[in-house]
């Protein structure tokens, strides 16, 4: 096991030098917010609008539903284990450095899910499905990359995320005095068991099971992170402090950069509000809207759900209190992320605070499983070009479980490692598609805006912005 985890970790860690995926995240990100004329800010009031559309045939997943479903990917066990990790391993300024690659990250995240839409392709009963796989085939003509990043989306959801959700979740129970040698494969079967009866119902299970734990468990997560702030109030400014202090010591960051708080910024950041890595787009494709630009924003708008707010809830519960979080980072540099959160919870909230966010991390570790499956089954048909037979789909579905189960019983370090491999290879294969293609998106943007200036609901046609490949619904 260790021979593997050091092959990962030796291909993670050339992935994230300052000049591969850090350099191609951020100034991607940069060139299409300028591209799009800042639309972070300039149409963040379009994105609520648009959210609460109806879809617009009966069958029609809506733009909620599909922000629900890439929502409960985003929205999971990253938004705590992940924060707590980047804060304990890189320091306060980490925190800066995700809200950076959040916002920079909505306008690549509005590009590859506008780009989805307009390659979206027809099921037999009307409803759509794409991504990544689909523009990379009918845009770029390059089937294989399809290929490729679709065993990349499989590898890095069905194995790697979701190993990494099961393994966060169990530790979050090493809190309690109940916590022992086979706990966490007593967690793993439970968890695995609940995540099998789901997957096993299908996609229409999936849209209305996350459909109402995300946004509940959101809600309740914030809410409690506002009770802990107002109970440390006192501390707020100095917490800023700290955050904009740290981000900005630059001798300590460039004096070494893998543990800098950009570094741990950038991966956790990453690893929450995935944007650029191509995988909200397999949720927005699936979305029955009238312009592919309407879940573009959509999209966008769960970035800034994800890292803006579940994720600065996280930081600021912690940072608020006086609990350190160096003394929850072991010799060997791995962070006991869980015992952190749960400890400044503690100082405030009592015994109340361990629980609560073990019960947050059951609820977010959940959503997240079966966000993350959802991805995979449209993958695998793109690979082999044909419907996936019952016993094969079975087959894969109890894989995925399995290994749900594996997660909770690994190493930290294989588990992160993977995880952080993974999602690295991902940004590299999808951002250098969407910046070859984010004209396309550009122009629907652009549409999209013009009809909404001339007062009318905006409608899409393939032929209004002379687009050359055919498509499934825009004609």
């Amino acid at each position: 096991m260790n021979a593997i985890n050091n092959v990962v970790l030796a291909i993670s860690n050339f992935l994230y030098q300052p000049f591969i995926l850090p350099l191609i995240l951020i100034l991607g990100g940069l060139y299409f917010t300028i591209r799009t004329g800042l639309i972070q800010v300039r149409m963040f009031g379009e994105c609520i609008r648009v959210v609460k559309e109806k879809p617009k045939t009966e069958n029609g997943i809506s733009s909620f539903g599909a922000l629900m479903v890439s929502t409960a990917s985003r929205v999971g066990t990253g938004n705590i284990i992940g924060v707590a990790t980047a804060i304990v391993c890189g320091g306060a300024g980490s925190i800066f450095w995700m809200w950076v690659s959040a916002f920079i990250g909505g306008a690549s995240a509005f590009i590859e899910s506008t780009l989805a839409q307009v390659y979206k392709k027809r099921n037999p009963d009307g409803t759509s499905y794409g991504g990544p796989a689909f523009y990379m085939r009918d845009a770029l003509n390059a089937r294989w990359l399809g290929v490729i990043f679709s065993i990349l989306i499989i590898f890095t959801y069905a194995v790697g995320y979701n190993m990494l959700a099961a393994f966060n979740l169990q530790s979050t129970f090493k809190v309690f005095s109940f916590y022992g040698k086979y706990t966490p494969a007593i967690i793993g079967i439970v968890l695995a068991i609940l995540f099998g009866i789901i997957v096993i119902g299908g996609a229409q299970r999936l849209t209305h099971v996350t459909g109402v734990l995300v946004p509940v468990m959101g809600i309740a997560y914030v809410l409690v992170s506002i009770i802990i702030l107002v109970m440390n109030i006192g501390n707020i400014p100095a917490m800023f402090g700290k955050i904009f202090r740290s981000a900005f010591d630059f001798h300590a960051i460039f004096g070494g950069f893998f543990g800098s708080c950009i570094m741990f910024g950038i991966k956790r950041g990453l690893y929450s509000n995935e944007a650029g890595m191509g995988s909200a787009p397999n949720a927005a494709a699936t979305a029955d809207v009238s312009h592919p630009a309407k879940q573009g924003l959509v999209q966008m708008l769960s970035v800034f759900i994800d890292t803006l707010l579940i994720c600065s809830a996280t930081a600021f519960m912690c940072l608020s209190t006086d609990i350190l979080p160096g003394s929850y980072l072991a010799a060997d540099g791995t962070a006991d992320a869980a015992g952190y959160v749960q400890a400044a919870t503690h100082s405030t909230l009592g015994s109340f605070g361990p629980v609560f966010i073990t019960f947050a991390m059951c609820l977010f570790a959940f959503t997240t499983l079966i966000g993350n499956y959802s991805y995979c089954e449209g993958c695998i048909k793109f690979i082999i070009q044909r419907d996936i037979k019952p016993g094969e789909l079975l087959a894969f579905r109890l894989l995925a479980t399995a290994l749900v189960f594996v997660g909770s019983v690994a190493s930290a370090d294989l588990v992160w490692n993977t995880a952080d491999m993974m999602q690295g290879l991902m940004v590299v294969t999808n951002m250098p598609a969407i910046l070859l293609l984010g004209g396309t998106a550009i122009k629907c943007l652009k549409d999209y805006e013009k009809q909404k200036a001339e007062g009318k609901d905006p409608h899409f046609l393939a032929k209004d912005i002379e687009l050359k490949q055919d498509t499934d619904f825009w004609k």
